[in-house]
């Protein structure tokens, strides 16, 4: 066996994603499997059952020393409880912390997966170096991680950065969080297929658009993308509506707080160019001129990868002291 120290990331979705990363954040494994949501308790104990498998297997590259995971849902601090998962089984009354460092006799990191996602951006992608920042990450839901005066800012009970649960309209559909009119109703990937559907059907000047053909199957977010950047009409229309109600929010949060640097991931954003376009040019037309300019709106560099490095990383700083027990870096 190995003596390189390792750690474990865990990204918790419909799909559960690990990644083990040295100290020195070189990732050495990626794993993948379908998460177990007939209930909470299904769902936590496949979780155990995939990371311990994941640690016996990592055995041969060296010995893993914490865990680190993010999940899409309200992760309480300093308790480090779950209080609300909105999109996967309920687990707020199982101590997934608790459960995850009982069966693998490992410290265990649990956080929101958009601040892991941050972290990981921060310690060693696009906001590397970067002291005041927004993360975005826009996939089935859609959350952020805030870092200030090179701090991961938190709020009063760890709850801060829900950036999809800004409202953009007093009306609007009813979003998974309980309230409407959320902007996560509008620019989610389920949304925007939602939206392209709804358009497909009301609109009959699209009726040649390729994703007419898309619908007689499972209509994807992907296929919107793809479609958008072959220079579909219908795809693009789609894209630049949603570009214009995150740059609208985005240009709120750079007035607001004078960030240095906007970075945007998530399955979403994997290539689409025709989305960043239309972010930058809402929220140069919405933002005050000078707090834009002191601004960059840039593309994720760990992409779809982002969470799990970062959730591993933050395993690694919270073990040498550079993660507080209060999460805050």
């Amino acid at each position: 066996m190995s003596n390189l120290e390792l750690y474990l990331g865990v990204d918790l979705g419909r799909s559960t994603r690990t990644a083990i990363v040295d100290g020195e954040g070189r990732v050495h494994a990626l794993g993948r499997e379908p998460s177990h949501l007939e209930s909470g308790r299904n769902l936590v104990d496949g979780l155990v059952e995939f990371v311990n498998r994941t640690i016996v297997e990592s055995s041969g590259i060296g010995t893993i020393r914490s865990i680190g995971f993010g999940l899409p849902g309200l992760v309480e601090h300093p308790s480090n409880r779950v209080v609300m998962l909105p999109n996967l089984s309920d687990v707020t009354g199982i101590d997934v912390a608790d459960e995850l460092s009982s069966a693998t006799a490992l410290p265990v990191v649990l956080d929101n997966d958009a601040n892991a996602a941050a972290y990981g951006e921060w310690r060693c992608g696009a906001a590397k170096g970067r002291t005041d920042f927004i993360y975005i990450t826009l996939g089935t839901g859609i959350g952020a991680g805030i870092v200030q005066g090179e701090r991961l800012q938190r709020g009063a009970r760890g709850f801060a950065g829900e950036f999809g649960h800004l409202k953009i309209t007093a009306e609007g559909l009813e979003c998974g969080c309980g309230s409407s009119g959320c902007l996560e109703t509008i620019a989610s990937g389920p949304n925007i297929v939602r939206r392209t559907r709804e358009r497909l059907f009301s609109d009959p000047s699209y009726v040649y658009s390729p994703l007419a053909e898309k619908m007689r199957g499972k209509l994807t977010c992907e296929d919107v993308v793809e479609s958008a950047v072959a220079g579909d009409r219908l795809a693009r229309a789609i894209l630049n509506e949603t570009g214009l109600y995150l740059g609208m929010t985005i240009a709120n949060v750079v007035n607001l707080l004078n960030i240095e640097l906007v970075v945007l991931g998530g399955p979403v954003m994997r290539d689409n160019d025709v989305l960043l376009e239309a972010v930058i040019h809402e929220a140069r037309r919405r933002a005050f001129g000078p707090s834009f300019e002191s601004c960059e709106i840039v593309q994720s560099a760990l992409g779809d990868d982002a969470g799990v490095i970062g959730a591993a990383i933050m395993a690694r700083d919270a073990i040498h002291g550079a993660l507080d027990v209060a999460g805050h870096a």
